[in-house]
């Protein structure tokens, strides 16, 4: 295993992938590691991946879409591979820039705010959908201003920050 590491460590820039995440982040990848291995050989392999697809109910995923996840990894894709290849595709993103986009998709006037009817009625009725109590418990944390309009920059600072802004 010693002379793996050192490849990896060259090939890497001598970087350390586990000093990219903090321990509770490793665990939270090693368990999403753990449910993507169906066949618990260490590995993930395209056997692997279409047994996740089919059991988030996808169940026609193409073998060239399988082939082109497989190919992202340059070889056989264990823990650490897998690790590193969340920490390439998250290095420079920056989570407050990347929810902000998201709120901008709505706030197509460039205000910072989105009218509250139009977010409720988004979070209900799109993806993971909202429940009137979650819709109801995110308005009550985050009220509406008298014109009726939600201030997403502030909400996603208390999101990526913890805490208000002065």
């Amino acid at each position: 295993m010693a002379p793996k590491m050192a490849k990896h460590k060259k090939e890497g820039g001598g970087s350390n992938v586990f000093s990219m995440f903090d321990q509770s982040q490793i665990q939270e990848f090693k368990e999403a590691f753990t449910i993507m291995d169906q066949n618990r050989d260490g590995f993930i392999d395209k056997a692997d991946l279409r047994d996740t697809f089919a059991a988030l109910g996808r169940l026609n995923v193409k073998n060239e879409e399988l082939e082109e996840m497989i190919k992202e990894a340059p070889g056989a894709i264990n823990f650490t591979v897998f690790l590193t290849m969340f920490g390439e595709k998250l290095k420079g993103t920056d989570p407050e820039e990347i929810i902000l986009n998201a709120f901008r998709v709505f706030d197509r006037e460039g205000k910072g705010s989105v009218k509250a009817d139009y977010m409720k009625e988004m979070l209900t009725t799109q993806a993971d959908r909202f429940t009137e109590e979650e819709v109801k418990q995110t308005f009550t944390a985050f009220p509406p201003d008298a014109a009726g309009n939600l201030d997403y920059k502030n909400l996603v600072y208390v999101i990526t920050h913890g805490e208000e802004k002065d």
